[in-house]
């Protein structure tokens, strides 16, 4: 427990590192409708206003720091420290959280960061255990944990052109309670798309999800590139195209409030941050 409290009140600046257990505090304040800032497991003056706010409502004292009282008062999902048990569809709890936070930060994304086990978080944690070799049941068990604590955090190996002449918008990493698993570059409809890298097109559609029109690029080495929310694309499954080829327009198919390119990398199924790898950045 001592560590867990040193986690929560260690101010934002003080540390580099992103925690799960803030995470899963800022899930269970969300839970309470006290906190509505991102999830992203740092502890900023708004997990800390939240905090004080709850314990006050609670009749506790207001000293910021989640401890026992504090997590108990939580109800379910200030419960069960994280691998303390074995996880699995329907456990809901602070457990659950801290899991889905690591998830996501290790390049496996598993939608809303809620503290509930459902379908999102088994597949998500299936994804992992098939990138690490383990048994692939979608439950999070003792073997499950140690590998994902020991997991490295991705990165692209090789170097990127920058798919769309403009500037980043939204980067990647924790958005609200989800995560953000690529870059957004914002740019007028209809805008060249080019490949950050030479490969072959693995897909070139349109999908039944929220990237709209999709193409997939794979590089070698277990690297490919996603371009979604095309207007159009110029390329088919199969081709074979340099680095800087058009390969689509900028457009909002799918889920998107404007023009834009949804931009992802990913190392063997993982999601891993575009922007170190892109030249120029």
């Amino acid at each position: 427990m001592t560590a867990l409290l040193v986690a929560l009140i260690v101010p934002a600046a003080a540390h580099a590192a992103r925690s799960a257990d803030v995470a899963a505090l800022q899930v269970a304040l969300r839970a309470r409708g006290l906190y509505a800032g991102a999830v992203d497991g740092v502890r900023g003056p708004e997990t800390g206003h939240a905090l004080r706010a709850f314990q006050r409502r609670a009749r506790l004292g207001a000293d910021g720091i989640a401890g026992p009282r504090t997590r108990h008062a939580l109800g379910r999902h200030g419960r069960h420290p994280y691998g303390s048990r074995t996880l699995r569809p329907g456990r809901v709890g602070w457990d659950v959280a801290a899991l889905q936070f690591r998830l996501e930060m290790h390049g496996f994304p598993s939608g809303d960061v809620d503290g509930g086990y459902g379908w999102h978080v088994a597949a998500a944690v299936a994804r992992f255990q098939r990138w690490a070799g383990l048994a692939v049941d979608g439950v999070a068990g003792p073997a499950t944990l140690r590998a994902l604590g020991s997991a490295p955090i991705p990165a692209c190996p090789i170097a990127l052109q920058r798919p769309v002449a403009a500037p980043v918008g939204d980067r990647f990493g924790p958005r609200g309670d989800r995560f953000h698993a690529g870059l957004d570059l914002p740019a007028p409809e209809g805008t060249r798309v080019r490949a950050a890298a030479g490969g072959r097109v693995v897909f070139a559609g349109h999908t039944g999800s929220g990237y709209g029109n999709l193409v997939v690029i794979a590089h070698g080495g277990g690297v490919r590139t996603r371009y979604a929310h095309l207007e159009r694309f110029g390329v088919r499954a199969g081709e074979a195209v340099a680095a800087g080829a058009v390969i689509g327009r900028v457009g909002e198919a799918g889920d998107a409030t404007g023009p834009h390119l949804h931009f992802e990398v990913l190392v063997r199924g993982r999601n891993a941050d575009p922007q170190p790898a892109l030249r120029l950045s």
